[in-house]
C-alpha cells in the first residue's frame, strides 16, 4: 500500500509541476469570463486606447494605441479587463469596452518584402489590384485557410493568410 500511495503522490506531483510549466493561455480554452475562445483575435475600437500593466485603473500605463481597428491577440481574461498581445509580441491589458469583435489583419510587419501583392481572385496567377507594405491593417471578410479577403482605405482583394497577422494559420472566416 505504501508503494501504491508513493507513486500517487509522485504523479500527481508531476501533473502538479508540468500544470506550473505550462502557461494559463495555453491550458485554458475559453475565457473564464466571457466563454469565447482564448487566444482569439479582436480588434480595438478607439483611437488612444491605453495598454495598461495590469488589470485595473490603479495600474501604470505602459503606452497608447493610436490607431483604431489595430488588430490584437487577447491571451486572457480578468473580470472587465483582457490581456492582449500586439504583432510585436508586446502585451498589456485593455478595459474590455475599448476592444471590438471585428476582425481585422495587419500585414505581417515582420515580412522583408516591400510591398505585397493583393489578387483580384484567391490565386497567384490573378490579376494584382494593389500592392500593401508591411505594416497596413484591413478588414478581414473571409478566409480559406489559405487565403483571406481584405478591404481597407483604397484597397480590396486576396492576399495569402500566412502573411497577416491577425487570423491565425489555417483559420477559416466566413
Amino acid at each position: 500500500m505504501a508503494l501504491h500511495l508513493g507513486v500517487l503522490r509522485s504523479a500527481a506531483a508531476a501533473g502538479l509541476a508540468l500544470a506550473l510549466l505550462i502557461p494559463a493561455q495555453a491550458q485554458e480554452t475559453t475565457g473564464s469570463v466571457s466563454g469565447l475562445p482564448v487566444p482569439r483575435f479582436v480588434s480595438l475600437k478607439p483611437s488612444d486606447t491605453p495598454l495598461r500593466e495590469g488589470p485595473s485603473k490603479d495600474h501604470r500605463i505602459k503606452w497608447l494605441f493610436k490607431k483604431e481597428g489595430v488588430p490584437v491577440e487577447i491571451i486572457a481574461e480578468f473580470e472587465n479587463w483582457r490581456r492582449v498581445r500586439d504583432s510585436d509580441g508586446d502585451d498589456g491589458w485593455v478595459f474590455h469596452s475599448r476592444l471590438s469583435g471585428r476582425r481585422t489583419a495587419q500585414i505581417n510587419p515582420r515580412l522583408k518584402q516591400p510591398d505585397l501583392p493583393l489578387f483580384a481572385r484567391d490565386s497567384e496567377n490573378a490579376q494584382v489590384v494593389a500592392r500593401l507594405q508591411p505594416g497596413v491593417i484591413g478588414n478581414v471578410e473571409q478566409c480559406s485557410g489559405r487565403w483571406c479577403r481584405i478591404n481597407g482605405e483604397g484597397f480590396e482583394g486576396w492576399l495569402q493568410q500566412d502573411r497577416l497577422w491577425g487570423v491565425y494559420p489555417g483559420e477559416r472566416i466566413r
